[in-house]
């Protein structure tokens, strides 16, 4: 792992196909006040941004809502203005919102909305039910983090949610489980509905085994991968606001893990370019 932020250097390997979509990033800024206790880490900009775009091949992004600022979406929001038709939104919104706010919202780009179940998250189970109604008309999506070896004590909720949703995270499991575990499986189950999906993204935070291919959590997305292509995603989580205190990744080489765990060119379309232009509405 690397002391500093990568903005540059060595292409990926793999070739990426039309319309790559990055599905989990952030923008920092001390320019909005953090909420205490959360990560807050040094700015990370669209300039900034822009440079990762160009070394990745990466032709579109969703800007997910960081938990240091709660529901003060302006960051995020900026940054999808910034980025133009080339960007969509995952906000956080409170019990109480308005209609008129989440057509804003929508108006400027937001089509999810994320709830965070770790570290301080602003929204949490107890929110799920009632904020996934009132996004449902402005045919949002959610987000989901948790540690996966809760999904079984989740799952109804979640299956009854109203509108379709993504694991984040590969699904986070804090501690290494099993392919046949009762959680993994819950999840390949949750899956199987229809309206889950999974993203792959930020294994450097949880993975124990670490290394070049993140083997505790490859053997989980390999069978995801061959079982549903079509309801997984990649993110970078740059700009991996737990750089300073466990490193930094390379983004290139996680973006080659895909060589790996997605081996199927096929898969890797519906992957990087397919499944996010249509859970987030860009053309295709």
């Amino acid at each position: 792992m690397r002391t500093e932020r990568m903005l540059s250097g060595p292409a990926p390997r793999l070739r990426t196909p039309a319309d790559v979509c990055d599905t989990h990033m952030h923008f920092y800024s001390k320019a909005y006040p953090a909420l205490p206790g959360t990560l807050n880490p040094p700015d990370a900009s669209v300039a900034d941004y822009r440079q990762v775009m160009a070394r990745l091949g990466i032709e579109r992004a969703i800007v997910v809502q960081p938990n240091a600022y709660g529901d003060d979406n302006r960051a995020t929001m900026a940054g999808v203005a910034a980025l133009g038709d080339r960007a969509r939104g995952v906000v956080v919104v409170k019990p109480g919102v308005d209609d008129d706010e989440l057509a804003r919202l929508t108006a400027a780009g937001a089509r999810g909305i994320r709830f965070m179940n770790l570290f301080g998250g602003t929204l949490t189970w107890e929110h799920m039910d009632e904020m996934a109604a009132r996004v449902q008309p402005f045919d949002w999506s959610a987000i989901v983090q948790l540690d996966g070896r809760t999904l079984p004590d989740h799952t109804a909720q979640l299956e009854r949610l109203p509108i379709n949703f993504v694991i984040d995270h590969c699904g986070r499991f804090m501690e290494p489980v099993a392919v046949d575990s009762k959680a993994f499986q819950t999840l390949l189950r949750l899956v199987e509905r229809g309206r889950c999906w999974v993203k792959i993204a930020g294994m450097n935070e949880f993975s124990k085994e670490g290394g070049d291919l993140y083997e505790d959590v490859g053997r989980h997305m390999r069978v995801l991968i061959k079982m549903a292509p079509e309801r997984v995603l990649w993110g970078s989580n740059w700009p991996h606001a737990l750089g300073e205190k466990i490193g930094y990744p390379d983004d290139a080489r996680n973006l080659d893990r895909l060589l790996d765990w997605a081996p199927d060119e096929k898969h890797r379309q519906l992957i990087l370019a397919d499944n996010p232009a249509e859970l987030y509405g860009f053309p295709r």
